[in-house]
């Protein structure tokens, strides 16, 4: 496993938070944020590429994505990779491992991440206390099994240019919601392989499938990743309504 670079101090106040701005997450309550500071035991910096729990591992803490994009994924044993899910901002990374003893996916930054470090051995405190609080982290598990139907469903029966319209479309939704663009028109960090991977297509297929998306102005794919130029044009190829919540929680 890479080696992190660590801020051991807590750093970044729960009260300043700039996930707290975004309309796209919820309020705390007053004594919620101020478990939550008490909960945090310092943030991590990571670099692209670094694996941040690996499958199989044990971890004394659970992270919450502060910036950054990253993965998770399974691979078998010849080292094909199926990769689940994206992880942006407000995600919680290491729940998994914390209820059930050891991870059973990976998690790779996409791009250099910042996360939240809470102890493990605090989350029976949550639960006893703060039920508003237990409730969001069922709320997140819900939504990341939620999201894991719909990539089911994206593998199991659309098409490969339906696939890729759905990918596409939902990374830059979520980005969007997060304020990863920040307001401006930034690339989704990945390269053809990671669209393979995680659509379970050859790269050759996958290719020619995000070529087919760029003649029809969709996308423009760039040294630095993947321009969506017409979300809801993706959308409609695929199939998919988009995101329909308004507010989510994070802790």
């Amino acid at each position: 496993m890479a080696a992190f670079k660590t801020r051991s101090n807590k750093q970044t106040p729960c009260d300043l938070c700039p996930l707290r701005t975004l309309e796209h997450f919820r309020e705390f309550t007053p004594n919620e944020l101020d478990f939550v500071w008490n909960f945090k035991s310092g943030e991590l910096n990571v670099d692209a590429g670094t694996t941040i729990l690996a499958e199989g591992s044990h971890s004394a803490h659970l992270f919450t994505v502060l910036s950054g994009w990253g993965f998770r994924y399974k691979t078998l044993d010849d080292g094909r990779r199926q990769i689940l899910n994206y992880m942006m901002p407000g995600d919680l990374i290491g729940l998994q491992g914390t209820l059930m003893g050891e991870m059973q996916h990976s998690v790779e930054a996409l791009s250099p991440v910042t996360l939240c470090v809470f102890e493990r051995d605090k989350l029976g405190t949550l639960f006893r206390n703060y039920p508003d609080l237990a409730y969001d982290l069922t709320w997140i598990a819900a939504q990341e099994e939620r999201i894991l139907d719909e990539n089911l469903l994206s593998i199991g029966r659309r098409s490969a240019l339906e696939r890729a319209a759905y990918l596409l479309a939902f990374l830059y939704q979520r980005a969007k919601a997060t304020n990863l663009f920040k307001g401006e028109r930034v690339s989704i960090p990945i390269t053809q392989q990671h669209v393979a991977d995680t659509l379970g297509l050859s790269i050759v297929h996958t290719n020619k499938t995000l070529k087919k998306l760029a003649e029809r102005k969709l996308i423009r794919w760039a040294d630095r990743g993947c321009d969506i130029l017409d979300d809801q044009g993706l959308m409609k190829i695929s199939g998919w309504d988009g995101h329909k919540e308004k507010h989510r929680p994070f802790i």
